[in-house]
């Protein structure tokens, strides 16, 4: 149960940040929950291409700096191809 209460505080907490460097605004605080947890998976297939995951992992721990720094790419991508005003 705390795990996923962890991942809505990192979500935020990333999300809110590439929000505020991508020059978006979601509107409501789910939809940036959602915008940094996806921005940590991709955070985590980023630290993949540089370091094995522990064995029997099925993602890779992002950490707070990944997880920021895949929800701003998240942000531009999507600002990039229209999904995102």
């Amino acid at each position: 149960m705390l795990h996923i209460l962890w991942y809505i505080i990192i979500g935020f907490i990333a999300g809110f940040i590439a929000e505020k460097v991508g020059g978006f605004h979601t509107g409501h605080w789910y939809l940036t929950v959602i915008l940094g947890i996806i921005g940590s998976i991709v955070g985590g297939l980023i630290a993949r291409l540089f370091s094995k995951p522990a064995d029997g992992a099925p993602f890779h721990p992002a950490g707070i700096i990944l997880s920021i720094i895949g929800a701003i790419i998240v942000v531009f991508i999507g600002k990039a191809i229209g999904i995102l005003s």
